[in-house]
């Protein structure tokens, strides 16, 4: 009996693991792709609207005499 315990305990852990990789690439929660370049693209010029404001703070302080 003892015999056979040790390669059953060897074969657990990559069976197990391979059971694993199969149940999450077969049954996992698919998130849908979203299209929607329109929110993307008014969102990417607001964040660079807001970096251009920045850069201009961060100028007009690195030169406070300026203006």
């Amino acid at each position: 009996m003892p015999q056979l315990l040790y390669p059953l305990l060897l074969l657990t852990c990559p069976v197990g693991m391979g059971l694993m990789m199969w149940f999450m690439m077969r049954g996992g929660v698919r998130t849908p792709q979203r299209n929607d370049t329109s929110a993307t693209q008014a969102e990417l010029e607001r964040l660079s609207e807001e970096v251009a404001e920045l850069r201009a703070t961060r100028e007009d302080a690195a030169h406070p005499l300026r203006s």
